[in-house]
C-alpha cells in the first residue's frame, strides 16, 4: 500500500493545527498582537492574560509578533509560568503554550533576530519545541496546545511558506508528534546541503531533526554518535564570548556525549557550528557575511 504526500505550507500547517485545537476542546483560546483582525505579524492566527487562564483552567495560546518581545514578559514567562508547578508541588498546573517566529529573518536587524532557543531550554518546568517541517508544525503544536504544562513553541518565519511535502494522516485532526523526540532525516535545509557536499568527498552524513530541545532525545543523539562515530551540531545561537564550547544547545549536546561511556566511540573531536558573536546588522551585505558564518563557519 502507498502512502499518499500533499503539499503544505508551515503557515497552513500551524493554521490547521490552530482551527483543529480550537474546535475539539472549547478551552483553547488565542491571545497575542495583532492577531483578531489580521491574523498576526505573520498571519498565522486566523481566528481570534494567557498565564492566569492558564491557572484558571483554560488552555491559552499565546502569540509573540517576535520572540524578542517575549523579553517584556519573561517574568511571568519563568517565575509563573514555569515554575508554579513545581512550586505548588504538583497541585496548579499551567497548560499555556507561547509560540512566534524566531531567529534569523532577512532585513529586521540586531533586535528582532535573536535565537532563543538555549534561553527558554535552560528553565527547568519548561518544554521548548523546534519544529522544521509542516509535518512537525502540526503535530508538536497540537502536542504542545494538549500538555498540562507550559511549552515555548520557537517558529521559524524563513519556513512559513515553504512547501513540505505530507502524509494523508497528517491532514488528520488526531494527528500529534510526540514531544521528546527526534527525527532522523537528511532534508534539513542546510544541513542538507552540507550532508551532500560530504556525499561528494565520500563521507555519509545523518542529519537529526531535534523537534524538541528540552527534554532533549538524547538516546537518538546517542545511538547515532555510536553509528557514525562523529558529532557536527549546528545553531543560529551565539556562543558565549568567544569560546564556542561553553553555551548553546550545541554545547549541550556535546557535554553530554563527552560527559557519558560515548566519549570512546568518537573518531574526532565534536564539531560545533553556531551563530556570529555580534548583533545582527542592518546592512544586507554585512547580514549575508553574518548569516553565512553562522551556518557554515
Amino acid at each position: 500500500m502507498f502512502m499518499r504526500f500533499s503539499a503544505v505550507t508551515v503557515r497552513d500547517a500551524i493554521n490547521e493545527a490552530l482551527d483543529e485545537e480550537i474546535r475539539l476542546d472549547d478551552r483553547v483560546f488565542l491571545i497575542g498582537e495583532e492577531i483578531a483582525r489580521s491574523g498576526g505579524a505573520y498571519l498565522v492566527s486566523s481566528d481570534s492574560l494567557a498565564v492566569g487562564a492558564a491557572f484558571a483552567g483554560l488552555r491559552p495560546v499565546c502569540e509573540f509578533m517576535t520572540f524578542n518581545f517575549a523579553m517584556q514578559s519573561i517574568d511571568h514567562i519563568i517565575n509563573s509560568a514555569a515554575k508554579t508547578h513545581y512550586m505548588s508541588a504538583g497541585k496548579i498546573s499551567c497548560p499555556v503554550v507561547f509560540r512566534g517566529p524566531n531567529g534569523f529573518e532577512p532585513g529586521i536587524a540586531a533586535q528582532h533576530t535573536q535565537d532563543y532557543s538555549a534561553w527558554f531550554a535552560h528553565c527547568p518546568g519548561m518544554k521548548v519545541l523546534a519544529p522544521y517541517s509542516s509535518e512537525d508544525a502540526k503535530g508538536l503544536l497540537k502536542a504542545a496546545i494538549r500538555d498540562d504544562n507550559p511549552v515555548v513553541f520557537l517558529e521559524n518565519a524563513v519556513l512559513y511558506d515553504r512547501l513540505f511535502p505530507v502524509a494523508d494522516e497528517v491532514l488528520h485532526d488526531d494527528f500529534v508528534l510526540p514531544i521528546g523526540k527526534c527525527k532522523i532525516e537528511r532534508g534539513v535545509e542546510m544541513s542538507l546541503e552540507a550532508a551532500s557536499e560530504l556525499e561528494n568527498l565520500g563521507i555519509s552524513a545523518e542529519v537529526i531533526n531535534l523537534r524538541t530541545l528540552r527534554p532533549l532525545d538524547f538516546e537518538t543523539i546517542k545511538n547515532s554518535v555510536m553509528k557514525t562515530r562523529h558529532l557536527v551540531t549546528v545553531e543560529e545561537g551565539w556562543p558565549f564570548a568567544v569560546l564556542r564550547s561553553l553555551a548553546g544547545i550545541g554545547a549541550e549536546i556535546s557535554a553530554q556525549v563527552s560527559e557519558c561511556e560515548l566519549w570512546d566511540y568518537l573518531e574526532a573531536p565534536i564539531f560545533r557550528i553556531c551563530g556570529a558573536d555580534v548583533p545582527m546588522p542592518y546592512a544586507q551585505h554585512l547580514e549575508e557575511e553574518i548569516y553565512v558564518e553562522a551556518l557554515c563557519m
